[in-house]
């Protein structure tokens, strides 16, 4: 088994919205499914994979470089040369600002408690489903949104209380009941690279969906401000709606 520090491929491209992905998985193909896992999820990317627990804390120290930006540490628990647990308090006692979510089949009770003492972002316990992962990291998402380390003032209560609760949602997406995450993944991605406005009848027949189920994750955007909706004039009867993608 070999340890190093392996670039990743960007699951999102631009500006600094992006969070930057740390992979720390001693078994290549598991670490290369969480890659590929983050990279199916819009707002990440994964920026390097370590095997090893030295190539982990490499990684995060270079991080203070603004070309190596780490955001977010995807620990495992059991590394070949240390335990995943003395990374979580090396990295928090380095003072580097990087947030860490352990993914691990360690799902015995000390390890859980001292792992929460580190301040750890979530907690996987694997195996898992992509559903279930997409939702701890969309939680994620939501938490650093919220309270962004370059927000300038102060926040209210209730923003960090919803903040908080994004963290332990384990609802995927905190979707409505009878939503997929997958589903709403590929509407997502119809929309957002689509560059242009669809009605429901459109993302159906695109994605092999009733025109009903497609309006239900359409409105479902519209509700949680990624869409905009419009009425389409210029037909006869009664004008579709049409949603654009507006992030």
């Amino acid at each position: 088994m070999t340890g190093g520090v392996t670039g990743g491929r960007a699951g999102a491209t631009g500006g600094p919205a992006v969070i930057r992905v740390l992979v720390v998985e001693d078994e290549q193909l598991t670490a290369a499914a969480h890659a590929q896992y983050v990279a199916r999820l819009e707002g990440f990317e994964v920026v390097a994979t370590a095997r090893t627990a030295h190539a982990a804390l490499e990684a995060v120290a270079r991080s203070r470089d603004a070309g190596r930006r780490v955001d977010l540490v995807l620990l495992d628990m059991h590394l070949p040369d240390r335990h995943g647990l003395d990374v979580a308090r090396l990295i928090r006692g380095s003072g580097t600002d990087v947030d860490i979510m352990v993914i691990s089949a360690a799902n015995d009770v000390p390890t859980v408690r001292a792992a929460a003492t580190t301040g750890i972002v979530g907690y996987l316990i694997k195996p898992f489903a992509f559903a279930d992962f997409a939702a701890k990291m969309r939680g994620y998402r939501t938490y650093r949104r919220a309270l962004s380390a370059g927000r300038p003032g102060a926040v209210a209560q209730d923003e960090v209380d919803r903040a908080l609760a994004a963290l332990h949602d384990d609802a995927p997406a905190g979707l409505p009941k009878g939503l997929a995450p997958e589903t709403l993944d590929q509407i997502t991605a119809l929309l957002r690279d689509g560059d242009r406005a669809f009605s429901a009848s459109e993302v159906g027949e695109r994605l092999g969906l009733s025109r009903v189920t497609a309006r239900r994750y359409l409105e479902h955007l519209a509700r949680v401000d990624r869409v905009t909706r419009t009425p389409r004039h210029g037909q006869a009867g009664r004008p579709e709606l049409e949603y654009r993608w507006s992030g």
